[in-house]
């Protein structure tokens, strides 16, 4: 079937899209002018957290809401950026009273709440890598990832606790000589853990960040293992920069939004986008503890007056299945832009959107190598359904056909087959795999990185 292209009414924007003239924007790009665009703190380099949050926290910004948690069973919290800042600063001074530093890899396991992205921030304000994982693993998927990744700090809750049996699994772990428990303040935490509340509550608000070079360790993300070894990528300080831009194109914040991403930060849209992104725009997050309920969403989309929606495919099939009498019965009109990543979307459910919601909904593509979105559809520009978009500016992709001598032909004719590269030399482009150097260098050839 032909899809018809959705041509978008030019000049008729709820708030002007960043990105008005495609070929004019990549024209004038690159990607040392967009790091001219940050701050450093106080000449010590570039750090993600800082980024995120003290430059705002410093700033008129302050008291501007960063997070709104909402509960799953009806509990809302509120964190504005000077709020994350001394969080942040109180959970970096934790660390460093345990004997964390630089290049120490503080692992986290914990649903959507508060102090999953206390910690993210704080890990990263004292110099360590942090590494999320998602909250559904079993003990052997946790034990794989703490092992390859030499964890020295676990994040979580009680209940992932019990229920992973991390207590079982240290004595295979030895490198993990801390696990901070969440719970209340006054619950004794298990024999040889700490209790994170009380840590937190005996930690000063006052941290100033180490010197942070570009290219510090910053994150690692792991693959999802489905084909063999789950891969631990290396993600450094500079990838921030393509965080904050591609916020700025892909997903078009704008200083008002109310930015909610669906995604879990124990895989790397929960973090690039759930996190960093938003933050160093100094707009609002919304942030839902909650499993997918499609009544349940549409009312946070009506009652926060959610601007920007950032989702996955599933997600948009599994709302389309329940039916548009349930939308009905809300008022959406608060959304400007609706995004999905993860796996194609397929063009029923692009159309679908249009009919739902008054909005299309625009797919983009990336990987956990990639760090940050690299091909997208944007809001000023017609969508073909069905297909990912145009690469972001400062992008440079082509369908290639690896030869056997490690050279690569690109491929310029249409209705070819091929495979998508890259060329290499954005901020956010994964700089390893922990302790697989081979196998970093064969996801290069030519010149491009090959994305399988």
């Amino acid at each position: 079937m032909a899809w018809q292209v959705i041509e978008k009414p030019r000049g008729n924007w709820r708030v002007q899209p960043n990105l008005l003239s495609y070929e004019r924007t990549c024209a004038e790009y690159s990607w040392q002018k967009a790091e001219q665009e940050f701050i450093s703190s106080a000449n010590r380099g570039l750090n993600i957290a800082h980024e995120c949050v003290d430059r705002h926290a410093q700033s008129s910004r302050g008291a501007h809401l960063a997070l709104r948690w909402l509960g799953k069973d009806g509990e809302v919290r509120d964190f504005s950026y000077g709020d994350l800042q001394r969080l942040s600063n109180r959970f970096a001074n934790v660390l460093r009273g345990l004997g964390i530093g630089k290049g120490d890899r503080v692992f986290a396991l914990a649903g959507r709440i508060p102090e999953l992205y206390i910690a993210a921030l704080g890990a990263m304000k004292n110099g360590s890598a942090f590494c999320p994982l998602f909250s559904a693993f079993g003990p052997e998927p946790i034990q794989q990832r703490l092992t390859i990744g030499e964890g020295k700090v676990l994040v979580t809750t009680r209940a992932l606790y019990d229920r992973r049996k991390i207590g079982s699994l240290r004595a295979s772990l030895p490198a993990l000589s801390h696990v901070v428990v969440i719970g209340s303040h006054d619950d004794a935490p298990p024999a040889g853990t700490e209790n994170f509340h009380q840590l937190m509550n005996g930690a000063s608000e006052e941290f100033e960040i180490p010197p942070t070079a570009p290219e510090d360790m910053a994150l690692i993300h792991f693959t999802s293992g489905t084909t063999g070894k789950p891969k631990g990528a290396v993600h450094v300080h500079q990838a921030v920069i393509a965080h904050h831009i591609t916020g700025r194109y892909a997903l078009d914040f704008h200083p008002e939004d109310i930015f909610w991403c669906t995604a879990d930060p124990g895989w790397i849209t929960g973090t690039s986008y759930g996190i960093i992104a938003p933050l160093t725009h100094g707009i609002t997050s919304v942030i839902d503890e909650a499993d997918f309920d499609a009544e349940r969403w549409y009312r946070i989309i009506e009652e926060q007056k959610v601007t920007i929606w950032y989702t996955a495919p599933t997600a948009v099939r599994m709302m389309m299945k329940a039916g548009m009498e349930i939308i009905r019965k809300y008022n959406l009109s608060s959304l400007r832009f609706i995004a999905s990543v993860g796996e194609p979307l397929n063009p029923e459910a692009v159309v679908w959107g249009q009919e739902a919601f008054g909005l299309p909904i625009h797919d983009n593509w990336w990987q956990t190598e990639t760090g940050g979105i690299m091909i997208a559809n944007y809001l000023s520009m017609p969508i073909r359904p069905g297909s990912m978009g145009k690469p972001l500016p400062g992008i440079e992709a082509a369908i290639v056909q690896p030869q056997k001598d490690g050279t690569v032909d690109v491929i310029t004719e249409p209705e070819v087959q091929g495979e998508l590269a890259l060329r290499p030399g954005w901020p956010s482009m994964f700089r390893g795999y922990l302790r697989e150097e081979e196998r970093y260098r064969k996801c290069f050839a030519g010149g491009w990185y090959l994305t399988g």
